[in-house]
């Protein structure tokens, strides 16, 4: 028996561990994304704020966001703060523990949660690009992995009181997706649209990404990730049960892209005319973002579905967010905010144990933390070191502006 136990839970560790690496690659998913979605000369920068991002999260999450988040608290509204991770499980408390005992390592729980963090960043690199200061980005990615992001992540993860009420995000549709939206809409809204992008006729002018396949590769590393990020959320694999619940989920997540993409390419073929490569991408994106919060209960026809209505939303969203000016270089605030509340009020369709107003007042508790922490954050930045190149830069590139070199250097045509 006890050999049992631990042969269980060195599976379940691995299981873990391996799911936190499939997030992991996701940071490379948002890099190519991004740079492909991006002008020329602003690919350099944004790879860098991709890469330097990734690290502040981990380092911030050890010294104090872990334990902000997971580190209990008296109060289900106000957690607790110490500082670094502990030590891990025993022997002994593996096999002593009873119905209680660990069932994997908590340094493997901290290295997944970790990369989850470093996700909610990377939705904001993308919505900021092309004017932001790299240096006022770093310092706000200190501040929203350190702080921001693990507060709202204890009210529903750590037992806060988002979950006492039985609201229900199984890998974080809100807490992950929708965070990372509302800190980026409210910089997008302190930074203002890039320059040329909106007439002062009220006309919207295309500013294409300078790399189509990348931003392609980036999507697909994406979407496989994605297995990692909702499949590694059923937390164990090591018994038939949980093993047929993994499948399910991974099923349920493929399908739910699958429905994206298709629902966005033949939306903006009605709308536009053409199958519009940018949309589909969107789309799958979409179809992920929304079967997060509950990609366990439901079939595979109803993730589909739910998939396919974000992928619809995604493509009105991008085109409501350029007409009221707010400029998104990559939908980011379209596909993980407007389709993060899609994907939570959808597992009130899927979950029997869901109540719809549950799921609302956790979505507008969330966002509503989320985005006015981010927004006094920004304005403290702004004031201080300000949060926009000048305008000679950003004509340039913040390529070179910021980091002095530029991503394809044998190219004239910017």
């Amino acid at each position: 028996m006890e050999d049992l136990l631990q042969l269980s839970y060195a599976l379940d560790t691995f299981y873990f561990l391996i799911s936190g690496v499939l997030v992991m690659w996701m940071a490379a998913g948002f890099a190519m994304l991004e740079a492909g979605m991006v002008r020329a000369k602003n690919t350099a920068e944004i790879l860098t704020k991709n890469i330097s991002l990734y690290a502040i999260a981990c380092i911030m999450y050890m010294l104090v966001g872990y334990n902000i988040m997971y580190g209990g608290s008296d109060s289900s509204i106000i957690p607790g703060i110490s500082f670094l991770i502990g030590g891990d499980n025993t022997v002994a408390d593996v096999i002593a523990g009873g119905d209680d005992a660990p069932y994997y390592s908590g340094m493997s729980d901290f290295f997944f949660q970790v990369v989850f963090v470093a996700t909610a960043m990377s939705i904001v690199s993308g919505a900021v690009a092309e004017r932001m200061k790299l240096w006022a980005f770093l310092a706000f990615a200190v501040v929203m992995t350190g702080f921001i992001y693990p507060v709202q992540g204890y009210w529903k993860w750590g037992g806060g009181f988002l979950n006492d009420m039985g609201f229900l995000d199984f890998a974080g549709s809100g807490v992950v997706h929708m965070a990372g939206a509302a800190a980026a809409l409210a910089g997008v809204l302190l930074l203002g649209a890039r320059k040329g992008k909106y007439g002062k006729d009220g006309s919207v002018n295309a500013i294409p990404g300078c790399n189509m396949p990348l931003a392609t590769l980036g999507t697909f590393i994406l979407w496989m990730g994605w297995f990692g990020f909702n499949g590694g959320s059923e937390l164990k694999i090591s018994d038939v049960g949980e093993a047929n619940a993994v499948a399910q989920v991974f099923v349920n997540t493929n399908m739910a892209a699958a429905g994206g993409v298709i629902a966005a390419l033949v939306t903006s073929r009605l709308l536009f005319g053409k199958a519009d490569l940018t949309m589909a991408l969107n789309g799958a994106l979409a179809g992920l973002v929304a079967i997060t919060a509950e990609p366990l209960t439901g079939s595979p026809i109803a993730s589909t579905l739910v998939g396919a209505i974000g992928g619809i939303l995604v493509v009105f969203s991008i085109l409501g967010m350029d007409k009221l000016k707010v400029d998104d270089p990559v939908g980011a605030i379209s596909v993980h905010g407007v389709v993060g509340i899609w994907g939570l009020i959808a597992v009130a369709f899927t979950n029997p144990d869901a109540s719809l107003f549950t799921q609302l007042i956790g979505a507008v508790v969330i966002f509503a933390w989320v985005f006015i922490a981010s927004l006094i954050v920004w304005g403290v930045i702004k004031a201080v070191m300000g949060i926009r190149v000048t305008e000679e830069e950003e004509y340039e590139g913040v390529d070179l502006a910021e980091c002095g070199m530029e991503a394809y250097p044998e190219f004239t045509n910017k």
